[in-house]
């Protein structure tokens, strides 16, 4: 006896109820090549549960972080085993909740038009393509690591200068490492490397060169600031600093 196969479709409005995202969003995607165009039946498009499956895992490829660009090379056609492998270790352990500016601003008490102004900056940028949801865990970490350099008194628009230096030369240090990882981790020896051994070596990589770039600036900060109160003949804060410095240890978590 033949097994009855039953092949569920939907209409438009129906698959966009069952993926929670908008008519507009599901035919935005199709545009893109992110989506498959529905079967015609009669004058009716018809999708299947593939076309509701590839909606969900766009939402949480979104809800990790990842732009339409980068979407596309885990589901897009062209994708590779090691682009989809990479980018899921890049986006892995992220915060799942998701904030629009005014949630950012309620949740760090950082002002909301202070966040717009390091928007502006090019110091943040909020998550592409996610709609209200454009901060997420980590950025609210970071907004209250900033409001607590502030609330030592520091001219914002000094910070500003300094900080949007700083953001200018970490692009151009963090584009040259990607293209060394690239190079001699993703392509040894010219060839392509097998994607677990990708996400391994990144696993492995990326916690130690944050600690070792934190820890460098750290260092040469506390050292500047000594060499500064020593030209400067002040022995008494000169004394303070260097029992601070020793006492003080600049703690990494990486998770």
């Amino acid at each position: 006896m033949n097994a009855l196969i039953v092949i569920v479709t939907y209409g438009v409005e129906e698959l966009s109820r069952e993926a929670g995202v908008s008519i507009d969003t599901i035919r935005f995607y199709q545009a893109q090549g992110l989506l498959d165009r529905p079967k015609r039946v009669g004058r009716r498009a018809a999708y299947g549960d593939r076309h509701l499956a590839r909606l969900r895992r766009i939402r949480e490829l979104k809800e990790r972080g990842l732009t339409l660009a980068g979407i596309k090379r885990v589901v897009g056609p062209g994708r590779t085993r090691s682009d989809a492998a990479l980018i899921g270790a890049l986006t892995e352990g992220r915060g799942v909740r998701r904030f629009d500016r005014a949630g950012l601003a309620r949740e760090t008490g950082v002002p909301e038009p202070l966040i717009e102004a390091v928007e502006r900056s090019g110091l943040v940028e909020p998550l592409r393509d996610a709609g209200d949801g454009a901060y997420d865990e980590a950025d609210v970490e970071l907004a209250r690591a900033a409001l607590a350099i502030l609330e030592q008194g520091l001219p914002l628009h000094e910070l500003f200068a300094i900080a949007t230096d700083h953001a200018a030369h970490v692009r151009d240090v963090a584009d040259r490492a990607a293209t060394l990882f690239d190079e001699h981790v993703r392509h040894a020896g010219g060839e392509e490397v097998e994607p677990e051994k990708v996400v391994e070596a990144f696993r492995k990589l990326l916690p130690a060169v944050t600690s070792l770039v934190a820890h460098h600036f750290q260092r040469t900060l506390v050292a500047r600031a000594l060499e500064r109160l020593e030209k400067n003949g002040d022995a008494s804060g000169l004394e303070q600093a260097l029992e601070a410095s020793q006492s003080s240890r600049l703690a990494i978590r990486w998770s």
